[in-house]
């Protein structure tokens, strides 16, 4: 992915983080409450194989739709 929208996906990550703060369900490996901000980017990296800056840029509507997903349906 170039620069630009790596910057841009990354701002996506963070704002959909941020969406989701207090909303994840309880997880016992996480007694302290669970990271939103690495949630997105987890699931970002699970779905694509790939992080972020990884992902072609082709692939970048895709990407902000699975994003706009997550924080539709917080798991």
């Amino acid at each position: 992915m170039n620069k630009e929208n790596a910057s841009k996906l990354w701002k996506i990550i963070q704002e959909a983080g941020d969406y989701l703060q207090g909303q994840l369900p309880d997880h016992p490996n996480h007694p302290q409450g669970r990271n939103p901000y690495a949630h997105v980017a987890i699931c970002v990296k699970k779905k694509f194989n790939a992080s972020y800056k990884e992902i072609p840029d082709k692939s970048l509507n895709e990407v902000i739709n699975y994003i706009e997903y997550l924080k539709k349906n917080p798991s």
